[in-house]
């Protein structure tokens, strides 16, 4: 039986409905569109057979193919919603709220069980920041931070705390996807001189930090965020500080570690410094793209030992996004940047496509792995607000935009279990739309009066890196050079041939033989004329030769030179004819 059609779910000020997924594009009239300006939040269960929203008045659940309403729960004030794994638990989160005389005031996390609609479990969360509890993928678990602690119940039973992990300032934890046993990765920052760590555990072994998996310390981190792995092997940390104290980035300083629950650990080498934007686990667990480094940003695929598989070489990005099946990496630059995507095959490291997503503020990947929806939604952009549906290839399937007067707040593909949709075969042809795809116009440079009439003379800011496949080739067991180590290898090249020339100096005669009438001046031995003043300046005009010899082999090696370079080169006969008349003087 064939997987139905993800529904695209969209909030705004019209209200919320449902759009059909492709090919047909058309609004889902089984559900009953919602013209309430009021639709604050909307989630969809896991597996996307369930769908609840707080229309300002109560929360709704549903059930998807049926529309069958459920549950609905007088909860008027609900702005976050979340199912737990299984559709067992719907929890929901609203602005904690104190008395006038300052008394406590109500629990506004609430949990209900969604078979029977019984609340089970309120709790006071005065931070929307992880305000909901996580669950483990069989819902065996689940845990919440109190004060110094991670408190774990088990089995849906919130009356009674199964098992506690204390740790003095701990900051945040996330448990591990996948099959049990469970694994928790937790954040502790750093006080008083003493490095913040990472500890990974295997619940329900809590006995002090002998018994954790994997410890890593690292100082320069006011936060972390923690990624697992699908196959929970190992995480990804990102320790970050508000601050750059060396004052060379407006985002604080980022490090990226990689932690494995076998207990090794190591600071991932990212070659250009700057932020890091976004680091992403492909889903088949076995390599990560991360990307960093001051604009142009560099993009880089890794593998479980940190080395390098690809980079992609330089461009406007700051987010990565991999298919549900992984074979396909899309790379953005979202947010202040102009919306230029690049579609990756990643088996094969080929470019797909180039399309242009212009002032997008979100993006997400359809669950057939086959397409995504780029939208611009307020508050971040009130104007232009609307969404796009594209294939993979670059065409635009799809197009909504709202009126001048209307805002767009979410959008949401129907969610499915791993493996619904079976990856297909990669291609490079553009699917045929009826909608224009956008494409990436050159913006001309600004160019003052006085040179409009004068010839362009090309001029880059900065020097853009190509792609790069940085795998170890067969039969060559070398590693692939950073470009660190490349410019220090060329150093040592060229001072190994200094040496090598200050030595042949040495041993030749003072005249040079007719068999080096043809060799570059460079090489010849030199010659006294007797007159300081002659040779210094004989010396100089070798130096410039010199230079202007490198600079050719730069050009020969397609770089782009400046204006005053191309000078240098062009005065290389005036400065030969020079040197041969002062050498013909003595």
């Amino acid at each position: 039986m064939a997987p139905s059609t993800p529904l695209l779910a969209v909030r705004g000020s019209e209200g919320f409905y449902m759009v059909t997924g492709p090919p047909s594009f058309t609004e889902n009239t089984t559900l009953q569109r919602d013209f309430g300006k009021n639709c604050k939040v909307f989630a969809f269960s896991k597996d996307g057979t369930l769908f609840a929203w707080c229309n300002g008045e109560k929360v709704n659940i549903v059930n998807v193919a049926s529309t069958e309403l459920l549950h609905s729960f007088d909860l008027p004030k609900a702005v976050c919603l979340e199912f737990s794994p299984k559709n067992n638990v719907l929890a929901t989160w609203q602005a904690y709220t104190t008395a006038k005389d300052g008394a406590a005031g109500m629990p506004n996390l609430q949990l209900y069980d969604v078979k029977t609609g019984k609340c089970l479990k309120s709790f006071i969360q005065k931070k929307m920041q992880n305000w909901c509890l996580c669950w483990a993928d069989d819902e065996s678990i689940s845990a919440r931070i109190v004060n110094n602690e991670v408190h774990f119940f088990e089995n849906n039973n919130f009356d009674t705390i199964a098992n506690k992990l204390h740790l003095q300032k701990v900051n945040d934890f996330v448990l591990s996807p996948g099959p049990q046993p469970s694994k928790v990765s937790v954040y502790v920052p750093g006080s008083k001189g003493a490095p913040s760590f990472v500890r990974l555990y295997q619940y329900p072994n809590f006995g002090g930090p002998q018994s954790a998996l994997a410890n890593k310390s690292f100082f320069k981190a006011d936060k972390a965020t923690m990624l697992w792995n699908n196959k929970a092997t190992a995480v990804l940390v990102i320790a970050s500080t508000e601050v750059d104290k060396t004052g060379a980035s407006y985002y604080g300083e980022q490090t990226l570690h990689y932690i494995a629950t076998n207990g090794e650990s190591a600071v991932v080498q990212l070659p250009k410094n700057g932020p890091i934007y976004d680091v992403v686990w492909n889903p088949n667990s076995t390599e990560f793209c991360a990307v960093y480094g001051f604009m142009p940003a560099k993009a880089t695929v890794f593998n479980l030992k940190c080395d390098p598989l690809f980079d992609f070489g330089t461009g406007p990005r700051n987010a990565a996004y991999y298919s549900s099946p992984g074979h396909i990496l899309v790379l953005a630059g979202f947010g202040n940047l102009r919306g230029q995507m690049e579609v990756w095959d990643v088996k094969n490291y080929k470019l797909i496509s180039k399309p242009l997503a212009s002032d997008s503020t979100y993006f997400a990947w359809c669950p057939d792995g086959e397409h995504f929806v780029t939208a611009t939604c307020a508050p971040r952009l009130r104007v232009g607000n609307g969404y796009k549906i594209w294939h993979y290839t670059g065409s635009v399937l799809h197009k909504c935009e709202v009126p001048p007067n209307a805002e767009i707040w979410q959008v949401s593909w129907q969610p499915f279990l791993d493996g619904t949709f079976p990856a297909k075969a990669v291609t490079y042809q553009a699917v045929p739309s009826e909608l224009p795809s956008a494409e990436l116009k050159v913006a001309q440079a600004y160019r003052p009066p006085a040179l409009r009439n004068k010839p362009i003379t090309s001029s880059k800011l900065h020097e853009e890196e190509p792609p790069q496949n940085m795998k170890p080739q067969p039969g060559n067991s070398d590693k692939p050079l950073s470009k660190m180590a490349l410019k220090n290898q060329r150093k040592h090249e060229a001072k190994k041939a200094a040496k090598q020339e200050a030595k042949t100096d040495g041993s030749q005669e003072s005249t040079p033989s007719p068999a080096l009438q043809d060799v570059p001046r460079s090489t010849l031995p030199s010659v006294t004329s007797g007159d300081p003043e002659v040779d210094k300046k004989i010396k100089n005009l070798k130096k410039k030769l010199k230079a202007i010899e490198q600079l050719k082999d730069q050009a020969a090696t397609g770089k782009q030179l400046e204006k005053n370079q191309l000078e240098k080169i062009q005065k290389e006969a005036a400065l030969l004819k020079e040197l041969e008349d002062l050498e013909l003087g003595f």
